[in-house]
Formats: structure tokens, C-alpha cells, sequence
């Protein structure tokens, strides 16, 4: 019955094995979820973001990752949509946040300049009625000046302008930093850029891959950053993995890049290695 409804309605499905394995999966990963929530199993990682001409780390973009007791690496394109169906994005997206901010905070301590950490906020976290006063509480507790956190938003949320701006205005009025993340792969908008209060436009990863093959992905990546350049916003190209894509950044003038070319997520001891090697270079 499930299978039909997700398949659009009005019809029939056969039960097959592969439907019970589905099942069984996504049983398994909800109670287990559910349990890492609990007793905080899912661990934050930290990619770097880049200056494009100096190499140097400008911040970290915080990442959750899990490690299933039983079955091992879940990606997060696998937990985070369960988590957001479950709700159980509310809680863990609070403590990522928390933990992000925190780690940022005794980053600084440590002597590391660094201009913000980055954190992603789904569409459920967003529409909560609690979300600004959590990112309030979160930034007073761990003691970071409110521009220093950079909140990275899905087109998804700021579709619906009614309820997103809002939103938006009350945490840039708090200095709260805010991106547009993977601009270009959903239903984009010149009025986002318009109307919305953004600093920031995140190149989806999609469009870097075949920026040096593809003639109509460099002239989307072109485009955006000019027009954030008119705009006085901000650039970050996403999934950068090779030194010609890297190049050919810098060629058009992109200021910041994140991407397995200079490193991959890493867990906040490896982390501050990484600062620390950077900052004896």
C-alpha cells in the first residue's frame, strides 16, 4: 500500500523482497537513530573552507556523520531524510549546532583566526516555532559573536517567502550569517537573491564535477559568481576535488572553495591538526 502511494496513488503494487529488505532497513535505522539521538551517537565533522588564492582556512562547515553499531557507515543522504521524517532532526540539528559553535569557540580560544563555522538547518528545523530562540540560546552559551555563525539554507526553505523571511530578518538581525547552499540545482529564483537578506551563494558540487568538460556548467558557475559579485554576495564553490577545477575557480575569480582537493570532512581532532599545521606553514 505504501509502495503505491509513493509511486503516486491510484494503483497496485506486488509485494516483493526487495520491498521487506527496504522495510527491514529503514526499521532498524530509525530505532537506531533514535538511540544515537539519545545518547548522542551521531558525530559532527568539519570541512574546511578556502581561500582560492591563499590557501588559507577562512571556516568549517559542520557536518553530521554516523556509524551504525551494526551496519556500519550510514551516509547522511540515508539518515538525515529519515531523521527529518522521524523529527528527530530537531533535537540533532540543536546539537550539532551546539557542538559546531562550541568547537568553534574553543578553536578561538586555541589562538586559530578563523571567520565563521558553518551550519546546515533543514526544512523541518527551520519551520520550528523554537528555531531563533534556539540559535540564540546556542550562541549565547558557547560565547561566539553572532557573525561568526554562518546558517546554511536549502532553496527548499526559502520557497515559501511568507514563512522564510521572517525568519530570516529576525536571525540577521540577531548578525546571524546567512547562505543559500547548493544554489542552481532546485527551482532558483532571482527574487531569493532579491529579496532575501543572504551573504552567501554555495555552487552546488554538480556543477564543479564537469566545469572542465561541460560548457553549460561553466557558464552556470560564470553566472552565479558574477551575479553575486554584482549583488555584494559572497561565493563558495562546493565539491571542488581536482587542481584544474581549482584553477579554473580562480580564473574567474570565486574566492572560497570546500572540496577533497585540499581535504575531506574530518572529525575535530583532525581538525585542529590541520589548523595547527596551517598555522605553522
Amino acid at each position: 500500500m505504501y509502495q503505491a502511494k509513493q509511486m503516486g496513488g491510484g494503483q497496485y503494487c506486488f509485494y516483493t523482497e526487495e520491498m521487506d529488505q527496504h522495510i527491514t532497513r529503514k526499521l532498524q535505522l530509525e530505532n537506531g537513530l533514535r538511540k544515537a539521538v539519545e545518547k548522542e551517537g551521531i558525530d559532527v565533522y568539519y570541512q574546511p573552507q578556502v581561500d582560492v588564492y591563499s590557501g588559507k582556512i577562512i571556516g568549517f562547515e559542520a557536518l553530521a556523520r554516523w556509524s551504525h553499531p551494526e551496519l556500519g557507515f550510514i551516509g547522511p543522504d540515508e539518515f538525515i531524510p529519515l531523521a527529518e521524517e522521524t523529527k528527530l532532526i530537531v533535537p540533532l540539528g540543536e546539537r550539532i549546532l551546539f557542538e559546531a559553535c562550541h568547537q568553534y569557540r574553543q578553536w578561538m580560544d586555541e589562538g586559530h583566526d578563523l571567520e565563521r563555522i558553518s551550519v546546515n538547518l533543514s526544512a523541518i528545523q527551520f519551520m520550528d516555532p523554537t528555531i531563533v530562540s534556539t540559535v540564540e540560546r546556542v550562541v549565547k552559551e558557547t560565547e561566539i559573536r553572532p557573525e561568526h555563525l554562518e546558517i546554511e539554507l536549502t532553496e527548499s526553505i526559502v520557497q515559501d517567502s511568507v514563512q522564510a523571511l521572517p525568519v530570516m530578518n529576525r536571525m540577521k538581525n540577531m548578525g546571524i550569517q546567512l547562505a543559500l547552499d547548493d544554489f542552481g540545482t532546485g527551482f532558483s529564483s532571482l527574487s531569493y537573491l532579491k529579496d532575501f537578506p543572504l551573504d552567501t551563494l554555495k555552487v552546488d558540487r554538480s556543477f564543479i564535477q564537469t566545469i572542465h568538460e561541460n560548457e553549460k556548467d561553466r557558464a552556470v558557475v560564470d553566472t552565479v559568481i558574477q551575479l553575486a559579485e554584482r549583488l555584494g554576495l559572497s561565493v563558495i564553490a562546493e565539491g571542488v576535488e581536482t587542481e584544474v577545477q581549482l584553477e579554473y575557480l580562480r580564473s574567474r575569480g570565486c574566492a572560497e572553495y570546500q572540496g577533497y582537493v585540499f581535504s575531506k570532512p574530518l572529525n575535530k581532532t583532525e581538525a585542529s591538526a590541520l589548523l595547527t599545521r596551517s598555522m605553522a606553514m
